[in-house]
């Protein structure tokens, strides 16, 4: 099973608010400022911390995003309950319909839009889709190794949501997962369901 938050079932709670207070001030300052434009003094200053703290927690503000990418795609996740399923077509149709909703909300949330936000965006999210498409991969079979169909699946997945939200979205998330479902479920290579 995909771990929602590994790190945040140990965490003391006094270090989990020092990093909702960051995540938190570095949100707000992504919607006002875009990401380029924001230092860590920006974003201690808003939380009320000092430096010294921003780094005992992160290296840099790339980090920080890296971070708040992953935690919220992996929150979408466990919203829909997919890190606790199986394969099915039916629940890789939700983890499209999944990445194309995360990503379109995260790219906009970010002004002005900038490539290596989306860049980051994708790293983190092929990240996690490539875990718990291996978790699902590994219970069935394959005509590939599961490593090799996650990957196919991930990089299809991440590529087709992209494309999706650069088309302006012309048709809803549910029907572009109804189009390309065949194509996503073709490079994983599944030859019999769970």
């Amino acid at each position: 099973m995909l771990p929602s938050n590994p790190e945040a079932q140990k965490v003391d709670p006094r270090v989990k608010r020092t990093r909702e207070s960051l995540e938190q001030a570095f949100g707000g300052l992504l919607r006002e400022k875009g990401f380029q434009a924001i230092t860590v003094q920006d974003i201690t200053q808003r939380a009320g911390l000092n430096r010294a703290t921003f780094y005992a927690h992160f290296p840099d503000k790339y980090a920080l995003l890296d971070h708040r990418i992953r935690q919220g795609f992996l929150q979408e996740i466990d919203k829909r309950m997919l890190h606790a399923c199986h394969y099915s077509l039916e629940n890789l149709r939700s983890l499209i319909i999944a990445v194309c909703e995360f990503t379109s909300k995260s790219v906009s949330r970010c002004k002005p839009p900038h490539a290596q936000y989306e860049s980051l965006v994708e790293s983190q999210v092929k990240a996690v889709l490539y875990e718990l498409l291996l978790n699902w991969l590994k219970q069935v079979e394959t005509q590939v190794a599961p490593e090799t169909a996650a990957t196919a699946g991930s990089w299809a997945i991440y590529g087709l949501a992209a494309q999706w939200n650069h088309s302006k979205q012309s048709r809803s998330a549910l029907k572009f997962a109804d189009e390309v479902l065949p194509l996503v479920a073709a490079n994983l290579q599944v030859t019999q369901p769970a």
